[in-house]
């Protein structure tokens, strides 16, 4: 493996780094029962998913 031929800046490092930050989860309401879950899945709790029975 090479090795970095320059050192990064301050800034440069920071602005890298800004992306690392832990993002807050956004949860929607379950349509059938209410329960809160992660969007684009189907509920845990009831099964369903777009109005429809999915999970046994």
């Amino acid at each position: 493996m090479g090795t970095p031929t320059q050192r990064r800046t301050k800034a440069s490092a920071r602005r890298r780094a800004s992306h690392f930050a832990i993002k807050k989860q956004a949860l929607v309401k379950c349509s059938n029962c209410g329960q809160a879950l992660l969007p684009h899945r189907a509920c845990s709790k009831c099964g369903y998913f777009k109005g429809k029975k999915t999970v046994k």
